[in-house]
C-alpha cells in the first residue's frame, strides 16, 4: 500500500484527542464516492458495571506495523484504489472519550463499508492493545480481549452466545 493512502497512529490523550471529521478529511478524495467511518467511544457500562473511564496501553511501533498490514489486507480484500485512517488511543479517557477511529475512502460505497469493518475487527481482535476498566466503586480491571481467545471458533461463539469478553469500543 502506498503510504501516502495510509494514516496510521497512536494518540497519546494526555497530548490530545482523536478527531474523526480529521480521519474522513484524510480519506476523502475526489475520485471517491464512498466514505465509512467507525468511531468507538468510552461507555459507561460493561458487563453490568458502571465504568468511569479506560486506560489503554499500546505497544505503538507493532500497532503501526499491524495497522499497515490491516490495510493491506483491506485493499486485497476489496480491490480498488483505497485510502485509510486507523487513529487509537493511549492513556487515561473518561467515559465518551474518543478511543478509535478507523475511515475508509473507495469509489464506492461497499468497498469502503467492508474496508472500514475488516480494519475495525482487526485492531480489535490482534492489535497489542490493552484496556483496563476503572469502575464506579473504585476498582478497576484488565478487559480479556480477544487476543486473548483460544480460537477464533470460541470467540464467535461466545459473541453468539452474547458473551463479549468485555473487550470492545462501543
Amino acid at each position: 500500500m502506498n503510504p501516502e493512502m495510509l494514516d496510521a497512529r497512536i494518540v497519546d490523550i494526555a497530548e490530545g484527542g482523536i478527531d474523526a471529521a480529521a480521519a474522513l478529511d484524510f480519506v476523502s478524495d475526489p475520485r471517491f464516492g464512498g466514505l465509512a467511518c467507525f468511531v468507538g467511544k468510552v461507555r459507561a457500562q460493561n458487563l453490568g458495571r458502571v465504568v468511569t473511564g479506560i486506560s489503554y496501553q499500546v505497544h505503538a511501533a507493532l500497532a503501526c506495523n499491524l495497522f499497515r498490514g490491516f490495510a493491506e489486507r483491506a485493499v486485497q480484500a476489496v480491490d480498488c484504489e483505497l485510502k485509510l485512517s486507523i487513529v487509537h488511543a493511549t492513556g487515561r479517557l473518561a467515559v465518551g472519550d474518543v478511543a478509535v477511529v478507523v475511515a475508509a475512502g473507495t469509489p464506492h460505497r461497499d468497498e469502503a463499508f467492508r474496508a472500514c469493518r475488516m480494519v475495525i475487527e482487526a485492531v480489535k481482535h490482534e492489535a497489542p492493545i490493552w484496556k483496563r476498566e476503572h469502575y464506579e466503586d473504585g476498582d478497576s480491571a484488565w478487559s480479556e480481549g480477544c487476543s486473548l481467545c483460544e480460537t477464533s471458533r470460541e470467540h464467535d461463539a461466545g459473541h453468539a452466545r452474547g458473551q463479549h469478553h468485555g473487550h470492545g469500543h462501543g
